[in-house]
């Protein structure tokens, strides 16, 4: 298809949109801040500020905020993940870093610039959320109800995690709360103190080293996982730490128990992230997404071509997908190819589902950027569905990229979410499922 087709597809794409373009910037100018962040919530609901402390200085890893995991920045996983969570109406992550400001924004995130005297190595988080309090204050005049201390160090927080602790504050009388995991072991003491080896030996701290009772037979033991808090705010500017009052225990999954201290925790938390971040508890749903943007090759085909003596070539797509791409478009998602092939055959793959087109496209990641802005949606808002290399830029710009089974191993590790099948193989209905749920038949 010629370049002038490419282009017409974009004036149709802006011609049909313009309405819902227009409303979207005027809801976004009369709307608070904070509702552009993440999802609206009821007028009477408590104020919920998220804060998310991230130094630029760490002496264990370097730039440690700011390290990839499954390819995006442990800081903007915190921010997805509480702009998510339902209850929480501001995200505000509290820095002294411009490229962790940068990356903070970039996610959605207001940015508290953290004062030189609480950023070193002996400050406190509680002294960065009471500052991030008084910045909040000053921006929207009054206090939150509730704050949250976010740890963006725990890579595998989720938004349930952080709705577990709002919930238990906000709404069930508690005055503080954290994320815990059960913890079967046997915790020892070295007897000396000190960890030198000396004194008298090893010693049981949570049990009795003449006495080894069954798991079932011993007292559920919790481990803090350090990812989650929520406080009252009055209550934390009384007390001035994290725990008072009645502190809720909220339970979360203890596989995604990691937190990021050292290169060997970052090289663990990296090969995880593709069992992780892919597993059911981390899918997107339709309140996550507001678009859906597809690659082609590869990831609506199986990535080979047929060739014809005449040159002409031809490639297999799945029925199923085209079922779950036209659930996605009665369910009123924006739908869009995008290709870096200049192919006939993409284009009428393109009009077979009623799905606007963009190909012959050298640098994907600027054509979503402005397909984007044309429709008046947050990148972090949509879900691109990729299988190569070239797809990575857009991974970088999105908030759920995602990644057919098929997809390269680089590809795989940059994802949120992968497949279980691959490419032209029904990965595009699976992905329809996540999203729509019952709503797909």
């Amino acid at each position: 298809m010629s370049g002038d087709t490419v282009h017409g597809a974009a004036r149709q794409v802006r011609r049909t949109q313009a309405q819902t373009q227009t409303q979207a910037q005027t809801q976004a100018q009369t709307q608070p801040q904070q509702a552009q962040q993440g999802a609206a919530v009821p007028p009477d609901a408590p104020t919920v500020l998220a804060v998310i402390p991230a130094r630029g200085g760490s002496k264990g890893v370097p730039a440690k905020n700011l390290a990839t995991v499954g390819g995006v920045p442990l800081v903007v996983r915190a921010v997805r993940e509480c702009l998510a969570a339902r209850g929480v109406t501001h995200v505000a992550v509290s820095t002294d870093d411009a490229a962790i400001a940068e990356a903070a924004r970039g996610a959605g995130a207001e940015v508290v610039e953290r004062p030189g005297d609480i950023a070193g190595d002996t400050a406190t988080s509680e002294s960065a959320v009471l500052h991030a309090m008084d910045v909040h204050v000053r921006r929207h005049g009054g206090e939150a109800d509730v704050v949250l201390l976010v740890q963006c160090t725990s890579p595998f927080l989720t938004r349930e995690d952080v709705e577990g602790v709002v919930a238990a504050v906000a709404s069930g009388g508690a005055d503080s709360a954290l994320t815990v995991a059960p913890f079967h072991g046997f915790v020892w003491r070295d007897g000396s103190g000190d960890g030198s080896g000396s004194g008298d030996g090893g010693y049981g701290v949570n049990h009795d080293k003449a006495y080894r009772p069954r798991r079932q037979d011993r007292p559920q033991d919790l481990l803090e996982t350090g990812a989650a808090y929520a406080m009252r705010a009055d209550g934390f500017r009384k007390a001035g730490h994290r725990f008072f009052g009645r502190t809720e225990l909220v339970r979360t999954d203890p596989a995604r128990v990691l937190e990021v201290d050292d290169p060997h925790d970052l090289a663990r938390a990296r090969a995880l992230a593709p069992l992780l971040d892919g597993r059911a508890g981390a899918l997107p749903t339709r309140d996550d997404v507001d678009a859906v943007v597809l690659d082609f090759d590869g990831t609506q085909t199986d990535d080979r071509v047929y060739v014809d003596s005449d040159g002409r070539e031809t490639v297999a797509v799945h029925r199923g997908d085209g079922l779950g791409i036209a659930a996605l478009r009665r369910a009123g998602l924006p739908l869009l190819i995008l290709s870096t092939e200049e192919n006939p055959v993409v284009a009428a793959r393109a009009r077979k589902l009623r799905i606007p087109v963009l190909h012959g496209v050298d640098r994907k990641d600027l054509a979503l950027k402005q397909w984007c802005e044309e429709q008046g949606i947050a990148p972090e808002r949509v879900l691109y569905v990729g299988n190569d290399v070239n797809d990575l830029p857009c991974f970088g710009l999105v908030g759920w990229p995602v990644a057919v089974a098929s997809a390269h191993d680089v590809v795989r590790g940059a994802a949120r979410a992968v497949t279980s099948v691959p490419g032209g193989a029904g990965a595009i209905r699976e992905i329809a499922s996540w999203i729509l749920g019952k709503e797909l038949s």
